[in-house]
């Protein structure tokens, strides 16, 4: 089968599906009610890339082609758009914003690339409610991922450090004000200052060309092996982590990162 056709299968089984004698939760389906799944599905594609598992990353891109075309499904029986739109929407913009691809332009390197990429999102914008250069980042993106997002859009129109020791001294300045919000300020301040902290070192992981997301991912992955196995050392000493004392609580961490 080609591509085309493995495709149009796709969609006839979703059709079929949502069609009367179809199946019953499918059919029951709305945009809102299946945007957990979305997500969820989105997630388990990135964690397949994490294992370097390409049979679990084919299945998972797989499920989350499914969202797609469930969407569009959904939106076709109201005559909104089609799967067909979709495709043809997303082929419009890829051509529209790769001009040293498929037109005239030229470029030296990706660096260019990406310049060019702005300016045309940004002639985009134009005919937008919204022509702010932050423009297209979701609040429901998750918060890290978000302020990395909206720190290199800011980036990009000119508004940014020059220099990494700059967002170094920034974090320290930001960090000191926590320290004083917690010794004269409510909850809402501290959690105000808080937040400054976290999107300082957000922008310290951009200017380092690192992803805040991937750097806080591997050091939560580090600290719930690291606990895991303290957790197997004190079960076979027959005793509760509540019961140690903070020397006792330093000693069995140093082991658990030695081993």
């Amino acid at each position: 089968m080609t591509i085309g056709e493995h495709f149009e299968k796709l969609v006839a089984i979703m059709h079929r599906l949502r069609a009367p004698g179809g199946c019953p939760w499918d059919g029951e389906q709305t945009h809102e009610s299946i945007k957990p799944y979305l997500i969820e599905e989105a997630y388990e594609v990135l964690e397949a890339i994490d294992d370097g598992d390409d049979k679990e990353l084919c299945g998972e891109l797989g499920d989350l082609l499914l969202q797609v075309v469930f969407h569009a499904e959904m939106a076709s029986e109201t005559n909104r758009f089609a799967i067909a739109d979709v495709i043809e929407a997303i082929c419009d913009k890829m051509v529209r914003r790769h001009p040293h691809v498929f037109a005239d332009t030229e470029v030296r390197d990706s660096a260019e690339v990406l310049q060019n990429w702005s300016k045309i999102k940004a002639a985009e914008r134009k005919h937008s409610a919204d022509t702010s250069a932050l423009a297209g980042v979701p609040k429901a993106m998750p918060a890290l991922i978000r302020a990395q997002r909206i720190s290199e859009k800011a980036a990009s129109a000119g508004f940014d450090w020059r220099q990494v020791s700059q967002v170094i001294t920034k974090m320290r300045e930001e960090l000191d004000e926590v320290e004083a919000a917690i010794r004269d300020e409510g909850p809402e301040r501290v959690e105000e200052e808080l937040g400054d902290v976290l999107f300082a070192t957000v922008n310290l992981a951009r200017h380092l060309r690192l992803r805040g997301e991937d750097a806080l991912g591997k050091a939560t992955d580090r600290f719930s092996d690291r606990f895991r196995k303290m957790e197997a050392e004190l079960e076979q000493q027959g005793r509760a982590m509540a019961d140690l004392d903070d020397t006792e609580l330093d000693q069995l961490w140093e082991r658990a990162k030695a081993s």
